[in-house]
């Protein structure tokens, strides 16, 4: 574990906010994703936004941290980590799928989220494998 980046697993988490950020925009797929999750307007406004940001920061430094575990080896590249990252979304999208099937969710459901997490885990996987 010492030869882990520590600011780099930051990064990346913080990273996955960025990429949020963009992802869930009204330019990109704000719209279809509440389409999916028959959300309205006043739904995407409830709740509590600091519990949900702060334990969302809390879930990417933890997935963060787990890959960067992976790719704790001193040949690491930045290719070799956005791979890395490719294949960690491989399980994420899967099982974001499986419980999309037994929650009746549309496929817009799984394709929206999954993709979201595979650009994140692959841009996580590039900076932890690039700043190491």
């Amino acid at each position: 574990m010492g030869s882990i980046n520590y600011l780099a697993v930051v990064a990346a988490a913080a990273s996955t906010f960025v990429i949020g950020g963009l992802w869930y925009c009204p330019l990109l797929f704000q719209q279809a994703w509440m389409k999916a999750n028959r959300f309205t307007e006043a739904d995407v406004r409830t709740g509590n936004q600091a519990v949900i940001f702060g334990l969302a920061f809390v879930f990417a430094v933890i997935m963060a941290f787990n890959l960067a575990m992976f790719l704790n080896a001193p040949d690491t590249t930045t290719t070799w980590g956005a791979t890395a990252g490719l294949l960690s979304a491989v399980w994420v999208v899967l099982g974001m799928g499986t419980v999309a099937l037994f929650e009746r969710r549309p496929f817009a459901y799984t394709a929206i989220n999954g993709g979201y997490w595979v650009v994140a885990f692959v841009v996580m996987g590039a900076i932890l494998g690039a700043w190491r």
